[in-house]
């Protein structure tokens, strides 16, 4: 067993180590704790003098975290996973669909079509609330941020299990208000180094839309805003743009751009009774969404 262990070190010290370590300052340690940062500074002293070892390296980058705070942290860890999946398995005691489900989503879908299939829910099932949460990061998901997430992308990764509800189709577009122009006579609005990790992204580096670009931007809800307003053409995903008015779609779905829509969660939640009611409606909801989703124009 470590030394530090010896120390008598409590799940308080290890909360403080882990949140730390998350967020890489004492700042953000106190807003994920919900303290104030001169508790965290008093705590962070109190910790390293119980113990005799320095634990936080200070420094004008920001606060990481030592050899024995990194064993402290990767001890925390394991205990906040073994105490989600506790909460989890008594949590799936009760048969009743109820309680909260905090469901990370991004701009777009929230823009399009998510909200009434939100209310439908909530109407089909007062009792389970969700606390909706617009992030375009993985992260929230992976540090128990979250219960659930709609994200776009491949296979989940292992720590995580996932239902495939649809294709995601994305297409040039350009404002309605250009008239007949084709997208290769105007400048692009284009995702910036954010949204780098878009399939889109590295299709307009590679075609060297990137070199007459009017705007970059770090959402597809502000870039769809921007070509709405004429400021140029860029790829969007079929199911905004396609409900939008204001905007012309140039050509056909790029297939080699589409993605895959998922509802992830995390493997010891799966068949938590609320998280399963809430995977079975948005199967059934996005079964009926899949024309659009897939960017067939109506007849």
């Amino acid at each position: 067993m470590p030394d530090f262990v010896q120390q008598r070190l409590q799940w308080n010290d290890l909360s403080l180590i882990l949140a730390v370590a998350r967020s890489g300052s004492f700042a953000g340690a106190a807003v994920r704790l919900g303290v104030s940062t001169p508790t965290v500074f008093r705590h962070a002293r109190a910790v390293e003098e119980r113990l005799g070892t320095l634990v936080f390296h200070r420094d004008t980058t920001g606060v990481s975290l030592t050899a024995a705070g990194r064993e402290a942290a990767a001890l925390a860890e394991r205990i906040d996973e073994d105490i989600g999946a506790l909460e989890a398995r008594v949590g799936n005691e009760n048969s009743d669909a109820a309680g909260t489900v905090r469901l990370a989503t991004v701009d777009t879908l929230v823009a399009g079509p998510l909200m009434p299939l939100i209310r439908r829910f909530g109407s089909e099932h007062p009792a389970i609330l969700l606390d909706l949460r617009s992030s375009v990061s993985m992260s929230d998901l992976r540090q128990r941020e979250v219960d659930a997430a709609l994200r776009a992308g491949g296979e989940p990764p292992e720590s995580l299990v996932g239902r495939k509800l649809c294709r995601i189709a994305v297409s040039v577009y350009r404002s309605s208000g250009d008239g007949d122009g084709m997208a290769d006579d105007k400048a692009w609005v284009v995702p910036n180094a954010e949204l780098a990790h878009l399939a889109s992204a590295r299709w307009l580096k590679d075609t060297g839309r990137y070199s007459g670009a009017a705007l970059q931007v770090n959402s597809l809800y502000t870039l769809t805003e921007a070509v709405a307003s004429g400021i140029g053409s860029g790829i969007l995903p079929c199911y905004l743009a396609d409900l939008d008015p204001r905007l012309t779609r140039v050509g056909e779905p790029i297939d080699e751009l589409s993605s895959d829509l998922w509802f992830l969660t995390h493997s010891e939640l799966r068949h938590t009774r609320r998280i399963r009611v809430l995977s079975e409606f948005l199967a059934k909801e996005f079964q009926a969404l899949r024309p659009l989703f897939h960017g067939e124009r109506p007849a």
